[in-house]
């Protein structure tokens, strides 16, 4: 292992909002339907300096806008705001600038939810991420009181290497977490040193398409509009927009501390097969020895199929953890390694 390199895993927050007249559904239907998505480009921009992270490329359809950052992701639909980073950014620094900007809107915040892995360079995390319980307290000081329901985890595997972290606050109405829609988070590290040859960058201006194409990564939902990006000299980042859903993929290839993440919505009224077609592909694409799979949902069906994608790559499930949040539901965290390996 490297005594120092770029941290992979990434941070990821959550935010839900609701309109003044404390009907969540109004913002979505009513007339300030595009509500958060009518942030200004630079406000946006002013609170990722914050975190430390710029846009690279961004797309957008009737539901949701995607931005692919210089350090992962961002999501912005009507009332909910996802941010992912990785590195050494601060991320729980955007919560405060959101939460104001939402208010100039007429929003306001009903929901925070928070995950995270656990970090392979946890030392060089700068303020406020430098432990769990830091981060904890940085966002309580941070959210309204009108967020009562509040609860920290540290979800545990066999492997100390390998924890979920998650932090979970809602307000007494629950109605801002779909019942039906399910959050998969996969974390894979020591990728295979062939395919992971495959994210340095060799060619132009095309280098990010063709890259797409030739990993697989296009086949992963082959619906989906792709928005990816090649960095300088290695890594990739992708977002995937699939009608109101999203999926995004990001890559650190070096060897020593490679690391690739995927990340996807679905619904529980979808053929369940897709759950495990969808992780199957996206796994093969990289074939590491180790992947760490959270998913947060209302429903079992979700995390039961997760070891029947990872089974057939040749992954056995080594540790298994369950938690339930407020109004956020079920979080599953589950570890797999290859079955060659201890």
């Amino acid at each position: 292992m490297a005594v120092s390199g770029f941290e992979g895993f990434e941070k990821r927050l959550e935010l839900h909002f609701f309109g003044d007249d404390n009907d969540p559904t109004v913002t979505t239907m009513g007339l300030r339907a595009r509500a958060l998505r009518l942030l200004d480009f630079e406000s946006l921009e002013n609170v990722l300096r914050v975190v430390q992270c710029t846009v690279v490329s961004a797309v957008g359809n009737h539901f949701f806008d995607a931005y692919v950052l210089s350090e992962s992701s961002l999501f912005v639909y009507p009332t909910k705001i996802i941010i992912k980073t990785c590195g050494t950014t601060q991320l729980l620094k955007s919560i405060r600038p959101l939460i104001h900007l939402a208010k100039n809107l007429g929003l306001t915040i009903c929901g925070c939810r928070y995950t995270r892995g656990t970090f392979i360079f946890p030392k060089s995390q700068p303020f406020p991420h430098i432990n769990f319980k830091q981060e904890v307290i940085y966002i309580e000081e941070n959210l309204p009181n009108n967020l009562c329901f509040r609860k920290a985890s540290v979800m545990p595997s066999k492997n100390p290497s390998y924890s979920w972290h998650v932090f979970s606050a809602a307000s007494d109405n629950g109605a801002h977490f779909s019942d039906g829609e399910f959050t998969v988070e996969v974390c894979m590290t020591e990728l295979d040193r062939v395919l992971a040859r495959k994210f340095f960058k060799t060619g132009g201006d095309s280098a990010a398409k063709e890259m797409t194409e030739l990993t697989g990564i296009g086949n992963i939902n082959p619906r989906a509009l792709i928005c990816d990006f090649v960095f300088d000299p290695c890594g990739y980042s992708m977002n995937g927009v699939d009608g109101d859903r999203y999926s995004t993929i990001h890559v650190t290839p070096e060897d020593g501390f490679s690391y690739a993440s995927f990340e996807y919505v679905g619904s529980v009224y979808d053929d369940q097969d897709d759950i495990v077609e969808t992780l199957k592909k996206a796994v093969q694409v990289f074939k590491p020895a180790t992947v760490s799979v959270s998913t947060t949902s209302h429903r079992r069906e979700v995390w039961t199929r997760v070891a029947h994608a990872m089974e057939p790559l040749g992954l056995k499930c080594r540790s298994f953890a369950m938690d339930e949040f407020p109004t956020a539901g079920t979080v599953v965290f589950q570890t797999f390694t290859a079955a060659r390996r201890k």
